[in-house]
């Protein structure tokens, strides 16, 4: 005899799903944390970007501002801004007045800087060349080392370059203050070319290798094209640094190799005024790196970049 076992009760309807996710489909999903408007970021960043700029750009102004003024208006207190604009600090600057040409010092500054940037480059290529691309035994002692020639300050140097510029008959020599910017950014013109020439690809260098290129040949053709940007820059900041220098020059140089930062402070005096003197002074003086800086501005952000995003 045999026994019948009930069948399954069969709904009518359609068939419900028991899955966690559809127990939570008929239920408000809650609210998780507001997502940040990236509009609103790139607004906010950009205006700390130009109150930033317009911090660094207002003295610049001023010192531009005051440089039109007359010594009595540039000296009030507090500064008298819609004072009458003269001519007066520019004449006297290039010696309409007193006599003494700046020509003399531009010229010295402009020859010190330009040359001490070449030999730079020419002796930070083939070291960058060999730290990075070619890496020596113990290469990052050789960078330390680079590094620690920069830790000591001028001033404990400068009594011994004196005493030594004395002995040899090199003061007030142009030549020898080249040969001073040239070991004063030195290092860090190794320090940063290293970085730019890491990163030239190697597969370049194998092929130029295969087709028989000698390594003068991949210097120039190979290498130099890939890291302009990063040669630029480098040349850039030297020639800052040696128009800019002022202790060297005001210690190993007098009459004949006196560079424009000397010049400059030639305007202050303890007596009398000068202060619209030494700021139109300060804007001649600084216009030749501007200007560098302007036609090198794409290859000083490129070079500055260089490395930083893979």
């Amino acid at each position: 005899m045999s026994t019948l076992t009930p069948a399954a009760p069969q709904s009518s309807g359609p068939a419900r799903s028991t899955s966690p996710t559809a127990l939570n489909t008929g239920r408000t999903p809650r609210r998780g944390k507001a997502r940040m408007d990236p509009t609103r970021n790139n607004t906010a960043a950009g205006i700390a970007a130009w109150l930033l700029a317009l911090l660094f750009a207002v003295p610049v102004l001023w010192m531009i501002l005051t440089s039109f003024h007359s010594e009595t208006d540039a000296a009030t207190n507090p500064p008298s801004i819609a004072a009458n604009l003269t001519l007066d600090a520019y004449r006297e600057f290039f010696g309409e007045t007193s006599g003494v040409s700046p020509w003399p010092s531009l010229i010295n500054s402009a020859t010190a800087s330009i040359l001490s940037t070449v030999l730079v480059l020419l002796l930070a290529f083939p070291a960058a060349y060999a730290l990075s691309i070619r890496p020596v035994k113990k290469w990052t002692d050789v960078m330390f080392f680079f590094l620690s020639t920069k830790m000591m300050p001028v001033v404990a140097a400068i009594l011994p370059l004196y005493l030594f510029a004395r002995t040899v008959g090199a003061l007030d020599n142009i030549w020898f203050l080249i040969l001073m910017y040239t070991s004063m950014n030195l290092p860090i013109a190794v320090w940063m070319m290293r970085s730019f020439l890491a990163e030239v690809p190697e597969e370049m260098l194998e092929a130029a290798q295969i087709d028989g290129a000698n390594l003068l040949l991949i210097l120039r053709k190979i290498i130099a094209p890939v890291a302009m940007p990063g040669i630029a820059a480098t040349a850039l900041i030297c020639f800052i640094f040696s128009w800019n220098e002022l202790l060297l020059a005001r210690v190993l140089t007098g009459v004949v190799a006196g560079t424009a930062p000397v010049f400059l402070t030639g305007f202050v005096s303890g007596q009398g005024l000068f202060l619209a003197q030494v700021c139109a002074a300060a804007v001649v003086i600084s216009l030749p790196v501007l200007f560098a800086g302007f036609a090198a501005q794409d290859k000083l952000v490129q070079g500055l970049s260089l490395g930083a995003v893979k």
